[in-house]
């Protein structure tokens, strides 16, 4: 254990020691890119977006709550890794409101992960149908359960945190469901590790502005932006790229809420200006 907490500590070291936002491309991880021959976003380049999206948005409370926890004098009560794997499960093809909705009904329905792998599934189906695609969260939340109990003999998940990253994206990769997205949800959010999960919107955003070529999929964009991206700013730059896509119709093929948008109809996105600059 001490030689994993050993390697782990390591591991964040290098992360830390990827160039600085002032010169340099940020320190390659494991991934291969691929986009080699793309060579955007630079530092720069996203250092200046954080800083214009931090002009039209603020971070929310609930992801920046995320945040406070690396402070060692935070006072914010730590959701486990295994609660925040589910919650980021039933946010898979719905709203945030609706996934928000449809994991309070969990909790309450069933009081411990053990009542959850006991039940039957037409009770959990029934519990977090306000997500949508009851039927196959469910299935995906049960054989989680019921795997983990086979591998560790706990419901459980906090062993994660005394492994690397590259570990715990081999580790997670065994349960059926759970993909890249959902596993750099949880490296990011909940062991507060330096990744980038690219949701629709970033995916969007990503492509509208030619950080990836227009022909990428969601995939190699995570690969290449997780690699091009200072470690620095994935936090920050995720969360608001994150805000500004579900708010701003201009840069993404999605409409956003027109009564929350901040980009107004007479008014280009300031992103765009990156996007005329790249031809």
């Amino acid at each position: 254990m001490e030689k994993i907490r050993k390697r782990k500590k390591v591991e964040r070291e290098q992360h830390s020691k990827s160039k600085s936002v002032r010169g340099g491309s940020p320190k390659p991880d494991n991934d291969k890119d691929q986009y080699p021959f793309h060579t955007r976003p630079d530092p720069q380049e996203c250092q200046a977006i954080r800083d214009i999206l931090l002009s039209l948005h603020t971070i929310p409370p609930e992801l920046a709550k995320y945040r406070q926890l690396k402070s060692p004098n935070d006072t914010v009560q730590h959701e486990t890794v295994l609660d925040g794997l589910v919650r980021t499960v039933l946010s898979q093809n719905t709203t945030e409101t609706n996934s928000q909705r449809a994991f309070h009904s969990l909790k309450a329905s069933f009081p411990t992960w053990e009542h959850v792998l006991s039940a039957e599934s037409k009770d959990l189906e029934n519990a977090i149908r306000c997500g949508g695609l009851a039927p196959t969260k469910a299935s995906c939340i049960k054989n989680l359960l019921r795997l983990l109990v086979e591998k560790r003999g706990k419901l459980c998940l906090e062993y994660l945190r005394d492994m690397s990253i590259d570990e715990i994206k081999a580790e997670l990769s065994l349960f059926k469901g759970i993909g890249p997205k959902t596993v750099a949800c949880v490296l990011m959010f909940n062991l507060q590790l330096d990744d980038f999960p690219v949701d629709t919107h970033i995916f969007e955003i990503a492509k509208t502005i030619g950080w990836v070529p227009a022909v990428a999929d969601r995939n190699k964009t995570y690969l290449h932006l997780n690699r091009r991206i200072p470690n620095e700013l994935k936090f920050e730059l995720n969360c608001l790229l994150y805000t500004h896509g579900k708010l701003c119709r201009k840069c993404t093929s999605k409409r956003g809420n027109q009564q929350l948008k901040k980009c107004n109809d007479n008014n280009s996105c300031p992103l765009l200006d990156y996007y005329k600059e790249s031809n």
